[in-house]
């Protein structure tokens, strides 16, 4: 933003909550807290217990972490314009917030779409899987999550940046590169074209991998018997329902940006908090009651910590 670099963006939104702003930052500070705990709780568990030192695992405690990353900016800035008298950020601050938003989004549906792949090959391939799902092969594989995560949001927050702001109110709660743009002197196809790009690279394609990825398990799963079925599922189940839960987060997500200015301000604070806040607290408590290994883990250091007691 090379014409506001000393210009600060103002989010009007805020000053329009009357008084709902304390009940929302309860809300949001309780949430967010909550959910920092119980991942990182979870990070905990995953690395003290030596049995759970597998793949599956290593991408659950990454899935963990990068809900702590994507909810942490957003949630302390939300909370930071509630209990200011000002709500205003600078560019640099606002393209930050945009960088770890990208990111955190993209991370979610990357590791979720890993997690399908190694469900895939521990069912479908049993004999195969420790070949295949090697911890240097996850390592490297999150790697390139990791590296191509944040090279392209740092591309996308770069083209942002070049942008002449002719005008500097936003009616969100945080900044995206939408907001942005629609900021901007000018209309630029540029920032667009590169924006669904990414999002077919890192929405689209992992979703059709992880729809691919279940689609085969499902039909192997039924050829077994019910015991086998029922294993299975058991084991699939918080998959699905975290991907599920995530998908339609973000599907509303998208609807939103695109009818920002056409819906309610209520719906603007739930679309947010549904997206940021839900999904990083749900997800570990999804896999910590329906994976048993978990349970079992947590049982044996409760259990241990008693008896140190």
């Amino acid at each position: 933003m090379n014409s506001s670099v000393s210009m600060v963006l103002t989010f009007t939104i805020y000053s329009s909550l009357g008084l709902y702003n304390f009940a929302l930052v309860i809300c949001i500070s309780v949430l967010y807290i909550t959910g920092l705990c119980i991942n990182l709780f979870l990070v905990l568990v995953v690395c003290a217990e030596s049995r759970l030192h597998r793949p599956m695992y290593v991408l659950l405690v990454n899935l963990s972490l990068s809900g702590v990353i994507g909810s942490s900016p957003v949630c302390l800035n939300i909370i930071k314009h509630l209990t200011a008298n000002k709500q205003e950020s600078s560019p640099e601050e606002c393209l930050t917030q945009v960088f770890f938003t990208n990111v955190y989004s993209g991370c979610i549906f990357c590791i979720l779409a890993l997690m399908a792949y190694d469900r895939y090959v521990s069912i479908c391939k049993p004999l195969l899987y420790h070949s295949i799902m090697t911890p240097a092969k996850v390592k490297l594989m999150l790697a390139v999550v990791y590296f191509f995560l944040s090279s392209s949001s740092a591309v996308q927050v770069y083209l942002t940046s070049r942008l002449r702001l002719c005008r500097h109110t936003v009616d969100k709660l945080l900044c995206d590169s939408l907001a942005i743009a629609n900021l901007s002197c000018k209309k630029t196809t540029l920032i667009s074209v590169y924006g669904l790009c990414c999002a077919i690279c890192v929405i689209v394609f992992p979703c059709f991998l992880v729809i691919l990825s279940y689609g085969h398990i499902f039909m192997v799963i039924l050829k077994n018997s019910k015991e086998s079925q029922r294993k299975a599922l058991q084991t699939l189940t918080p998959h699905v329902v975290t991907f599920i839960n995530f998908s339609v987060a973000s599907f509303f997500g998208v609807i939103y940006n695109r009818m920002s200015h056409e819906v309610p301000k209520a719906v603007n604070i739930f679309t947010c908090i549904n997206f940021f806040v839900i999904p990083p607290l749900l997800h570990p408590i999804i896999y910590g009651i329906k994976m048993q290994e978990i349970r079992q883990s947590i049982n044996k250091m409760m259990k241990m910590k008693i008896i140190k007691l």
